[in-house]
């Protein structure tokens, strides 16, 4: 039979908590358990992958059965594949402030009912919130005898309302997610704020779209810090030819002073101790002083196009490693808040984020707002909705006339490749020069 050239399990046990209060009425309240094994093996040219639930990785015969099975799906494969050599070092997971696993179920659901209900003001309509809780049991080990184990707890919620009157209907929404343990005491003013961002919105101004000064607030600038530069770095996508920075290592895509980070080692909710493929993690600057250093990597596609390091590599339960983003964000500059207003004298700012779209290997993108205020004079005005960003990547990052000193990460998941994983981004305030608004007022 063909040898394997290397092979790697990870195997995660755990369980996952949810609750779903939809308007004061509990949905859902319950917890699940999961227990998934992924086997690779590199054959002479391309991997076999195996996926099992509930396998003993303690016995030899076990693992040696899996790596056999895996190695027939190997010889099959034909695309040609070379992993690059990598750091084995596993940081520690910093301790938990209180252990959700200490509360029971009902006290959750109590908790997370008063945040629902603090949203619930009048002229609202609506509401929901969700609260979502992972316990991550992982262990790894490979053919070269690198092994680790660790656990990750993470924890979080979401709160929405959504406002009417006379047929117009609102919409504001909080959310906070942490890696240090329960986070649903003391949040009723998240539901609060939810709900007061719903109603203003229902006497906000339709924005007026053009070309105008913008200032990003720290969710949206780090939305298109995650979107539009993180995902372009990914190296899959550059090997694919589907990045607009392919071929650009060591030029100049942004103004001087601009640093871009994936930092998989901060302790905010993308941390990782360790990657998928057993690598060490480290901060990797994307972007130094306006000039393209570095892709994200995981150990094959570093041997396909090199500029960069490993560590990148990312796995929902029970599926292989992908190259993904953590920690994404601008790195602070050293203008205040009221600096920037004061610059920009009459634009437009934009607060938060509602998704959007990216393609990465067009170098295009379109992001809307949850609202924003009009700019004049250098003073916030007229709150207005429906507004939103567009504009090309490279041009963009030219764009930025001032970088803030308050730089701020928001919490949340990243969907990619069918895979579903923790990341956060940030960013400082930003001044953007002419940016493209897009809006529906006259």
């Amino acid at each position: 039979m063909t040898e394997a050239r290397y092979y790697d399990i990870r195997c995660v046990r755990g369980e996952a908590t949810l609750i779903d209060i939809d308007n004061g009425v509990v949905e859902s309240a319950g917890t699940s358990f999961f227990d998934r094994t992924v086997v690779r093996v590199l054959g002479p040219k391309g991997w076999g992958i195996l996926t099992r639930d509930h396998v003993d990785i303690d016995s030899k015969r076990q693992i040696g059965a899996l790596v056999e099975a895996a190695t027939r799906l190997a010889v099959a494969t034909h695309d040609l594949v070379d992993l690059a050599d990598a750091p084995r070092d596993l940081l520690p997971v910093p301790p938990l402030a209180e252990d959700p696993r200490e509360i029971d179920l009902e006290e959750k659901t109590r908790l997370l009912a008063g945040i629902e209900s603090a949203a619930r003001i009048p002229e609202v309509a609506n509401t929901r919130a969700r609260y979502t809780e992972g316990i991550d049991q992982v262990r790894f080990l490979d053919s070269g005898g690198n092994e680790f184990s660790y656990e990750a707890v993470r924890s979080g919620f979401s709160v929405l309302a959504i406002a009417s009157r006379n047929g117009v209907m609102q919409m504001g929404s909080e959310r906070d997610h942490i890696t240090t343990g329960f986070n649903l005491r003391d949040k009723q003013d998240l539901g609060r704020k939810a709900g007061e961002v719903a109603v203003s919105l229902l006497d906000a101004k339709l924005a007026k779209g053009g070309a105008m000064r913008a200032v990003l607030d720290p969710e949206l600038a780090g939305v298109f810090t995650h979107e539009a530069v993180g995902h372009a770095s990914e190296g899959d996508l550059v090997r694919e030819g589907a990045s607009v920075l392919a071929g650009k290592i060591g030029e100049r895509i942004g103004r001087e002073g601009l640093v871009i980070v994936d930092d998989p080692s901060l302790h905010e909710f993308g941390f990782i101790p360790v990657d998928a493929e057993g690598v060490g993690v480290r901060r990797t600057e994307i972007i130094r002083d306006g000039i393209l250093t570095s892709f994200l990597h995981n150990r094959e596609t570093l041997a396909a196009v090199g500029d960069g390091v490993p560590g990148h590599a990312r796995a929902e339960h029970g599926a292989p490693p992908i190259v993904r983003m953590s920690n994404t964000f601008i790195e602070n500059g050293d203008a205040t808040y009221d600096e920037i207003m004061a610059e920009c004298k009459d634009g437009i700012l934009l607060i938060g984020s509602r998704g959007g779209q990216v393609d990465p290997g067009r170098g295009v993108f379109q992001f809307n707002a949850e609202y924003g205020y009009l700019i004049e004079g250098g003073e916030a005005t007229d709150m207005v909705r429906d507004v939103s960003l567009s504009g090309e990547i490279l041009s963009t990052l030219h764009d930025i006339a001032l970088i803030g000193d308050d730089r701020r990460m928001s919490p949340g998941y990243c969907g990619k490749g069918g895979q579903t994983v923790p990341v956060s981004d940030g960013a400082p305030h930003l001044l953007l020069e002419g940016a493209t608004i897009g809006g529906r007022g006259e």
